[in-house]
Formats: C-alpha cells, sequence, structure tokens
C-alpha cells in the first residue's frame, strides 16, 4: 500500500490521516477521532477501554481496525490504530457525543474532496449514496450527481487515454468545458456562487448539474 500522511481539521482540532493509493481509502487515527469526540483529557485510555468492551461485545470494528505508524505529538513514529470512513461511522455509534452528526458530516466533505481531486468520485457509488442523504440532498439531486460522476470519469479516462496529465492540463480542459455552458472558468464559477473550500459540483442545483455533464459528455469518437 502506498500511504500518504496528513493532517486534517475539525473543529479546531487535529486529526492524522492516512491515504492508500490503493485501495483509495483514508485511514484516521482513531484515537484523534475520540479526543475530538469526547473532550477526554486521555483519549488513548478512553479508545482503550471502549476496545475493551467492543471486543467483549465481538464487534468487528476493533478487530478489523488497522495499526499504522504515525507522527505522534513528540515527533516520533509510532503504531496508532486507524479506522477508514466505513469504520469509523460504526465506531461513532458506540461514542455517545453532540458532535457524532457534525463528524460524519465532515468525514464525507473529506472523502468527497479526495474524490474529486483524483478524478474519480465513483469509486464507491453506494457508499456517495449514503454519504449525500446524511447531508441533506434529495434523491432528485442524488442521482444527478451520480450520473454527472459517471461522465466525468468516461472523460477523464479518455484524456488520460490520449496522453492528457491530471493537474495544469485537466484543469484547463475543465476551464473550457465550464466557459461553453457558465461563460466562467470554475475557479470563476465557485467565487460566483460564494464558495470557498467547498466542493463546485456538490453545490450546484439540478439544473447546474444537467447543464455540465452535457458539456462533459465524450465523443463517441476522440478526435485524433
Amino acid at each position: 500500500m502506498t500511504k500518504k500522511e496528513a493532517i486534517k481539521v475539525f473543529d479546531e482540532r487535529t486529526i492524522r490521516s492516512l491515504w492508500d493509493d490503493e485501495a483509495e481509502t483514508w485511514y484516521f487515527s482513531i484515537v484523534d477521532v475520540v479526543g475530538v469526540l469526547t473532550d477526554s483529557v486521555n483519549p488513548a485510555a478512553y479508545w482503550r477501554k471502549l476496545k475493551e468492551r467492543l471486543k467483549k461485545e465481538g464487534n468487528q470494528t476493533v478487530t478489523d481496525c488497522h495499526a499504522f505508524k504515525m507522527q505522534a505529538a513528540d515527533g516520533k513514529m509510532r503504531r496508532t490504530d486507524c479506522a477508514d470512513t466505513e469504520q469509523l461511522f460504526r465506531l461513532i455509534q458506540s461514542i455517545p457525543s453532540p458532535k457524532a452528526e457534525p463528524f460524519k458530516q465532515w468525514m464525507a466533505q473529506v472523502a468527497s474532496e479526495r474524490i474529486d481531486q483524483i478524478q474519480d468520485p465513483e469509486r464507491s457509488i453506494e457508499q456517495a449514496m449514503r454519504d449525500y442523504k446524511r447531508l441533506g440532498y434529495s434523491d432528485s439531486w442524488i442521482n444527478q450527481r451520480l450520473k454527472s460522476i459517471e461522465i466525468r470519469k468516461e472523460l477523464t479516462d479518455e484524456w488520460k487515454k490520449h496522453g492528457l496529465e491530471e493537474g495544469v492540463q485537466f484543469a484547463a480542459l475543465t476551464d473550457i468545458i465550464y466557459k461553453t455552458w457558465a461563460d466562467k472558468t470554475a475557479k470563476e464559477y465557485k467565487t460566483h456562487k460564494g464558495l470557498k473550500k467547498e466542493n463546485l459540483r456538490d453545490n450546484m442545483t439540478n439544473k447546474e448539474l444537467v447543464l455540465n455533464m452535457l458539456a462533459e459528455s465524450p465523443p463517441r469518437k476522440f478526435p485524433k
């Protein structure tokens, strides 16, 4: 597994994270999550006690969690219990906290941002549907969004086949597409909608999603 360590911030608290390139999955430090949800002075001790109780109950969340080396507060790399998004959703159910729902929404946003970055947002359609429902989107909007994800992937796959690279080239072509229906670049359209770090497509209306899908629909034969 190729892992990339990152620091995520929720409610001004840091959560150590790892991105697995092969599985396209985020792993989060369980101790950090426990600290955020419980405000415990010793989240490691809280997690040890919770882990013991869950083991006695036969909860698979504990036995399936991973241990990865992450940088500790003292700067040293130490093995840390980590969970992916699905495991964390199950684990959060065992932790009474008023921050539980906001944290779930935050996790969904983290996943959404990463998916958008790698240009492959359909890696988990069912999970995406659950995430969007938790965020309050309508079934009609979700259907449009998932269709737009499929079309975007078809388009970027064609770009890759013809030697185009993610990053600057993808961004330039995407700006051209936005110009055709919105008369603005992606960045300009994001500013127009008053967005900052939010995902642009997740803040489009049904009509905007349809217009963008029509513009992104790749031709049957890509010109040589």
